[in-house]
């Protein structure tokens, strides 16, 4: 081979090169088992597809500020998996099955109830990336046999119901304090037994939420558990008893001395009783701002009982015992189940009304060894009723 004939050929490559390098790939087709083609209509590929630039892909501040608020990757459960794997070595996100799975057996390990182990798994499965969730069927195997073979991970430890002789003791010592926060306190208590609510809505309702008339307090509610899309407007009738009219207002008037005539109803409040602000809560209540927090009425209602002396069966003392106080008395006055449901928003249906209120209070009431006849022990030498020649 000449010279020029080697120049030609080394040439040849090298252009050959070039054009491999910027030649664009050809389309790749776009079909599945459900594309479907007209007469006339040419198979979808990538290049029929819109192109993106980098704004398609970027949110404003005001909506990542609103996604990071409602972040699962931020929850306590999620933070607690985050722990987990930094100390076994494993990857936390997205996590593989294996590290799901694992995670799941640690809880079992440590003896908790079945509906907290499913809880915490869920919401940690939901904080994974879209398309990167792990598989669950394996945890729920290994859930089943725990439930199986772990009786008292299944077992729930209602809160100790604070009926009326339990409640009327605490807002009377909160009120005898002569402190605002007792005027709080006093009216949550009120407010908790008669509206029939879990401790979220409750401190989640607006000051514009609510309206007392003379003889009732309306409550416009937003949502909750059971009506996630469905408004409601409740009327709370006063009675002689709760007062409810008159320990509300007196605690609205409080917040209005201070300016405030909207936003959070119940919240945290100063030594000096002065309502606090989002900035002075800011670094321990962030994401509540000027929203008391539930754990907060959970302590108020230990707090008060007590310090009314009050003593329980040994069953939690929690802020859902005012629920509980309130759908027990209910029970107790013979309400059916459908009148419990009603009051208390459960899901049509729902057992609970049933199950936790109304067949006690009626197991209570039908006592089957009333029948028996109460033992009556020897006097004097005489041998008991009905023991006559019983040796």
């Amino acid at each position: 081979m000449t010279d020029q004939e080697t120049f030609d050929a080394e040439l040849g490559e090298e252009v050959f090169e070039v054009m491999a390098l910027v030649d664009e790939p050809a389309p790749r087709l776009l079909v599945d088992q459900h594309t479907t083609l007209h007469p006339g209509q040419e198979l979808p590929t990538t290049a029929d597809g819109p192109r993106y630039t980098e704004l398609d892909l970027r949110v404003s501040p005001e909506t990542s500020a609103l996604l990071k608020a409602t972040d699962l990757a931020e929850t306590g459960p999620m933070k607690a998996f985050r722990t987990w794997c930094g100390e076994q070595g494993r990857v936390p996100m997205p996590c593989t099955t294996a590290t799901f799975t694992e995670y799941s057996r640690h809880l079992m390990s440590k003896g908790l109830k079945v509906s907290t182990i499913k809880n915490y798994m869920s919401q940690i499965r939901r904080a994974m990336p879209v398309g990167k969730k792990p598989d669950s069927s394996q945890y729920l195997q290994l859930l089943a046999l725990y439930r199986k073979d772990n009786k008292r991970a299944l077992r729930v430890k209602q809160a100790f119901p604070l009926t009326l002789p339990y409640v009327m003791p605490m807002i009377e010592k909160a009120e005898a304090s002569g402190r605002p926060i007792g005027i709080r306190d006093a009216a949550i208590f009120a407010f908790g037994y008669r509206f029939l609510g879990r401790s979220i809505e409750d401190v989640d309702l607006l000051i514009e939420d609510i309206k007392v008339l003379d003889d009732r307090v309306i409550v416009w509610l937003a949502e909750d558990k059971n009506h996630k899309d469905e408004a409601q407007t409740i009327v709370l009738v006063d009675r002689e008893d709760l007062q409810l009219v008159r320990r509300m207002r007196r605690w609205l008037e409080h917040l209005a001395s201070f300016g405030i005539t909207e936003g959070p109803l119940f919240r945290h409040l100063l030594m000096n009783g002065k309502p606090a602000s989002a900035e002075t809560r800011a670094k321990t209540a962030s994401k509540r701002g000027e929203h008391l927090r539930t754990h907060v009425i959970n302590e108020r209602v230990k707090h008060w009982f007590a310090a009314a002396g009050l003593i329980g069966d040994g069953r939690p003392i929690t802020s859902h015992g005012l629920r509980a106080g309130g759908a027990t008395d209910l029970a107790e006055a013979e309400a059916t189940d459908e009148e419990l449901e009603e009051a208390g928003r459960w899901a049509k249906g729902s057992p609970i009304p049933r199950k936790v209120y109304v067949r006690p209070a009626k197991n209570a009431k039908r006592d089957l060894f009333a029948k028996v006849p109460v033992h009556a022990p020897e006097r004097d030498g005489e041998p008991a009723d009905g023991l006559q020649g019983s040796r």
